[in-house]
């Protein structure tokens, strides 16, 4: 059975690419719930958190820290959401380990189950843009 984000990490399937190192990469969801949606994966295939080392599990949590900081410093958010949905029963849908990361903003009243109904970002680039940039920021100011 191939895998949708193994395929990504290859660079056989399209995403929008947000930061990426030896380990992991960020691209945003193709169905977000908010603005911003990314999801963090480690390049090393595993399925869930029964069979992820916590060292990985630690490195994707500090990806999406970084992510969920730099969407801060944006209009993307005021706050976030971070999630892994462990498990077919817990609507895992993609068996390849996944952060969530879901930048929110005060009163946008994100209800999961409206947001399963339409999932649509209007600027995905512009959105990638907005976080690559706010990424690059943080990144500058921590060499400062």
């Amino acid at each position: 059975m191939s895998c949708v984000f193994c395929a990504i990490v290859a660079g056989d399937a399209p995403a929008i690419r947000i930061c990426e190192d030896d380990d992991y990469l960020a691209f945003l969801d193709i169905r977000p719930f908010t603005r911003g949606h990314t999801l963090v994966v480690p390049k090393r295939h595993t399925v869930d958190l029964t069979d992820t080392a916590p060292e990985t599990l630690a490195g994707m949590l500090a990806v999406g820290q970084r992510i969920a900081q730099a969407a801060r410093a944006t209009e993307l958010a005021d706050a976030t959401n971070i999630a892994i949905n462990d498990g077919r029963a817990a609507f895992q849908t993609v068996f390849h380990i996944h952060l969530h990361v879901l930048p929110r903003r005060t009163g946008d009243k994100l209800s999961v189950a409206k947001g399963m109904v339409w999932r649509r970002d209007p600027d995905r680039e512009g959105t990638g843009r907005i976080l690559r940039d706010a990424l690059a920021q943080l990144d500058a100011a921590a060499q400062d």
